[in-house]
């Protein structure tokens, strides 16, 4: 009898912490990111699609707003044309990528709170 072992999710997981590492997220966020995959099935799918495609499947959504919107929203406060000319690790591509997925988690659990924030053109200054 032969047991055969499925790595897909210990493989995903390193790729989640590369991305966390150069995005200059620590192991305690890691892990917290890694466990709201866990458990929610369409979040994890979504983050395999951008592993694959670097770019976000937006096949979820809440509220009407998917992935990219939530990408744009946090560029929002980091705006890459800003005056100090160079752009600090927390608004680089990845950095917002993770915080899309934290925030898309987030959001569904208290959608009216963020579709609020969204809305209101306060930006996510107010998180």
């Amino acid at each position: 009898m032969s047991i055969v072992f499925d790595t897909t999710k210990f493989k995903i997981r390193g790729y989640l912490d590369e991305l966390c590492a150069y995005a200059g997220k620590d192991s305690d966020w890691a892990d917290e990111l890694w466990m709201e995959f866990l458990n929610d099935e369409a979040l994890y799918e979504e983050f395999i699609y951008y592993l694959e495609h670097h770019t976000f499947l937006d096949k979820m959504n809440i509220g009407g707003y998917s992935l990219s919107d939530l990408f744009v929203w946090m560029m929002d406060k980091y705006n890459l044309l800003s005056e100090i000319g160079k752009n600090p690790v927390s608004c680089n591509k990845e950095t917002m990528v993770l915080n899309a997925f934290k925030t898309m988690a987030e959001m569904k659990r208290d959608p009216e709170r963020y579709i609020k924030l969204i809305e209101s053109g306060r930006g996510n200054d107010m998180l």
